[in-house]
């Protein structure tokens, strides 16, 4: 039996293996340049500000993406660029860095949530608005009193019993 469980949890956990493998590979950049492209943070959310990098490029770099408007980085600088507010979560999207014909190539991840830009302000929090329902009626003395004589009444059969199951077990 033993045998069956063991083998059950190693194959479950090479099939977690295999599946979860490719989205690893995906998710690494490709940049076959000896240029330093990034893109940071490499997961927004949609109308969030990315940082792009040509670090060692010896000239003024292009960057183009679907998700932002084409973007030049002086030689060896950065640049931000403001990803559209229409850019679907969970989506990935190929940013494209151009330095004089060398082109290198990184994946931008759009998160769910927000859909509007981040900003320096703050929001502050609200509780939950819950309100009273039906719970605030009138008080009804009847309604109480029934309430509370089947709430004795629960209790008083369950002492009852209880007690009749430890007289008749003797040990």
């Amino acid at each position: 039996m033993r045998a069956i469980r063991a083998a059950s949890a190693a194959l479950l956990g090479v099939a977690a293996l295999a599946l979860t493998a490719p989205t690893a590979l995906a998710a690494t950049s490709i940049n076959t340049t000896p240029y330093d492209f990034r893109v940071t943070p490499s997961t927004v959310a949609p109308g969030g500000r990315v940082m792009l990098t040509a670090g060692g490029c010896p000239s003024t770099t292009t960057v183009t993406s679907g998700v932002f408007d084409t973007v030049t980085i002086p030689q060896n600088g950065s640049t931000a660029a403001t990803v559209d507010l229409n850019a679907r979560p969970g989506s990935v999207y190929s940013v494209q860095f151009n330095c004089i014909g060398r082109i290198g190539t990184i994946d931008l991840t759009i998160r769910g949530g927000t859909t509007t830009p981040t900003t320096g302000s703050t929001v502050a929090p609200q509780g939950v608005r819950g309100g009273l329902g039906g719970s605030m009626g009138g008080l009804n003395t009847g309604e109480i009193v029934a309430g509370a004589a089947l709430v004795v009444a629960a209790t008083t059969a369950t002492v009852v019993v209880i007690r009749r199951r430890s007289s008749t077990r003797q040990h």
